[in-house]
């Protein structure tokens, strides 16, 4: 067993480099290695890190809060407070429908119906780290399932805070529960005072977001250390996450509630960049933590009971989610995703089958093996995914389902359009109306579906993959045009397309100016802005309502667009040093207004010595 700080380090660093190459080199999951490599250096196994692995999980699980802060991030309030009904909808009824048909199995088993609930509503839970990571490592964040997924889990983080409060209640001996939970500061306050002080928690994130948070990090801005910006960020999660965990609540939701009003903020892209990398690590030493965790020995004393118990909750949780996908009209293969994707125990288990022992509402034993089945499940996770994507999507998902065409391509056409949502439909609609023949790839099968319904011809693929660009003939194309939502899924591909085929010209849509500003540090020349076009020809039509020729505006809106695309080219270079960046902002702005200023009065006489020859003409007939 390896021992000290630097040795351990060495240990988790060198199973997780490793296996995780060798697992995605045999197509499975970077999760499904870092299980392995867990599983491997665990107590049970090679035995190199002990029975440490319970402490590196309590470290680990900050990956976890920070997943849930960056998701916040790129969730802003008004998309959150959007997708209220569909968190309450189909989070609420994943929840009772599980809790309730396992209860009853536990029930029948001969269970106290005490001991049943606990175990029922610990099982109900997903785990947020491996569904989450699945999802972006598929490219699903964004589709109808990816949506579905992230809101089944929202509510299960949210459901957590109640199923604490419950569980003292259900306690039917005279112990003291206060003395033997002690999971918060705020055990001993009467009910009242919890609650109140839970919304001041609640509130208090809310309001220093916005009114503190933002002001200290624009005076850290100022100092010009990217390291002392870092290290804010990572202080701010922490802070939050120490601060919701004092009063009861989970810190993952927390976290993600800090990032959601942290959202509209300027800093928003710069805190993604810098938390990724930790929380990329951190999530990894969770996956590793939780392979280790797997108590081998427990298994082996009752392997039936706890495979069997395990195969029912999975069977269970599936029938379920895929009861829920079908209410909610999710296609074939996507609901067999969503539901395959989310039938695992969750790492909440683990919180509330500790905390159920602790005020002794079940035995330890009972506990240990429920959190092995935990365990277990968590480890399936992987290997059921492969089988549904290998197995069951061929016969029964995707074959089934409108996108039967799947990754076979049978034409090859000069323009290539990667995302076929409301921005890149009016391209593709535009050329096919000029004639110009295009072959359309698109990630998201439900939409496949439904634009296959209106007439389109497109085709169900990812397109982040070289071997799906290469079937839809990017080798012969003259353009690909990037129009997917996602602007990470977008920067991937064109990666991909001008490292391996540098002749084909890229055509990028970018949502803001960030978003272009990352798109040229890919090397991108064509660049097009949704927010710059929609508002210049908002800005177009004002100047027309206030008296200004249509023809005069018109061309404004022109050379707006032509001052501001030049201007952009020369701010993504100071765009990192945000001092340097807001003084070469406040430049080109008052270049471009005067420019423009210049324009007007340039085009006023221009008008006016045509409208005096007009008039000579006239005079002289």
């Amino acid at each position: 067993m390896a021992d000290g700080f630097l040795a351990q380090a060495i240990v988790y660093l060198a199973a997780a480099v490793v296996c995780v190459p060798i697992a995605k080199r045999l197509g499975l999951s970077s999760i499904l290695g870092y299980l392995i490599a867990g599983v491997l250096i665990g107590p049970f196994v090679l035995g190199l890190i002990g029975h440490r692995g319970e402490d590196v999980m309590h470290f680990a699980e900050f990956g976890v809060v920070m997943m849930l802060f960056l998701i916040g991030l790129e969730l802003e309030p008004a998309q959150f407070w959007n997708l209220r009904k569909v968190i309450v909808g189909m989070g609420g009824l994943q929840m009772v429908g599980t809790s309730a048909l396992l209860l009853v199995i536990f029930q029948v088993v001969g269970w106290p119906w005490q001991t049943a609930l606990v175990v029922a509503l610990s099982f109900a839970m997903s785990s947020t780290a491996i569904v989450l990571q699945t999802l972006k490592e598929r490219g699903n964040s964004k589709s109808a399932m990816g949506q579905s997924a992230f809101s089944v889990l929202l509510f299960q983080d949210i459901a957590i805070i109640p199923i604490l409060a419950l569980l003292p209640l259900l306690v039917v001996k005279g112990v003291s529960v206060q003395e033997q939970a002690g999971h918060s500061l705020i055990d001993n306050f009467p009910a009242w005072l919890q609650t109140l002080v839970v919304l001041g928690a609640v509130s208090l994130v809310y309001f220093s977001g916005k009114f503190l948070v933002v002001p200290l990090l624009r005076i850290v801005a100022q100092t010009r250390l990217h390291e002392l910006f870092t290290a804010s960020a990572l202080l701010l999660v922490l802070v939050v996450a120490f601060m919701m965990q004092s009063v009861g609540l989970s810190p993952a939701l927390g976290a993600f509630l800090a990032g959601v009003v942290l959202a509209n903020s300027e800093f928003r892209h710069e805190l993604e960049s810098d938390l990724a990398p930790f929380k990329g690590l951190l999530l990894g030493l969770f996956f590793i933590g939780v392979g280790a965790s797997i108590n081998f020995s427990l298994i082996l004393e009752s392997p039936w009971l706890i495979m069997a118990l395990g195969a029912v909750v999975t069977a269970v949780k599936f029938a379920v989610l895929f009861g829920v996908g079908r209410l909610y009209k999710m296609s074939s293969d996507q609901n067999m995703l969503f539901a395959f994707g989310l039938s695992q125990v969750g790492e909440f288990a683990f919180v509330l089958l500790s905390f159920a022992v602790q005020i002794d509402l079940i035995n330890s034993k009972l506990a240990n093996q429920m959190m092995a089945i935990t365990a277990v499940s968590m480890f399936s996770t992987p290997f059921l995914l492969l089988i549904n994507q290998r197995v069951i999507d061929p016969f029964f998902g995707v074959k089934q389902a409108e996108p039967e065409a799947g990754d076979a391509v049978d034409e090859q056409n000069p323009v290539i359009i990667a995302g076929f949502g409301h921005f890149g439909s009016t391209i593709g609609r535009l050329l096919k109306a000029n004639g110009i023949p295009t072959t359309i790839l698109d990630h998201d099968s439900d939409r496949v579906g439904l634009l296959r319904r209106m007439g389109f011809k497109v085709y169900y693929g990812d397109a982040t993959r070289p071997e799906m660009l290469e079937a839809a003939g990017i080798e012969q194309a003259r353009l690909f045009i990037a129009a997917i939502d996602s602007p990470e899924t977008n920067a991937a591909i064109i990666e991909t397309v001008r490292k391996k085929y540098p002749y084909v010209k890229v055509l990028a849509r970018a949502r803001n100016r960030m978003d272009a500003y990352d798109l040229i540090e890919h090397g991108v020349e064509n660049i097009y802005r949704e927010t710059l076009y929609t508002a210049v020809h908002l800005g177009v039509d004002a100047l027309v309502q206030l008296g200004h020729r249509r023809y005069s505006a018109t061309r404004q809106g022109q050379k707006f667009i032509h001052y501001d695309e030049r201007s952009l080219r020369k701010l993504a270079k100071t765009r990192h040093d945000r001092q340097e960046y807001a003084l070469s902002v406040k430049e080109e702005i008052e270049l471009q207004e005067q420019l423009l200023q210049n324009d007007v009065y340039a085009n006023l006489l221009t008008d006016d010595h045509a409208w005096d020859n007009s008039e000579m003409k006239k005079g002289n007939s």
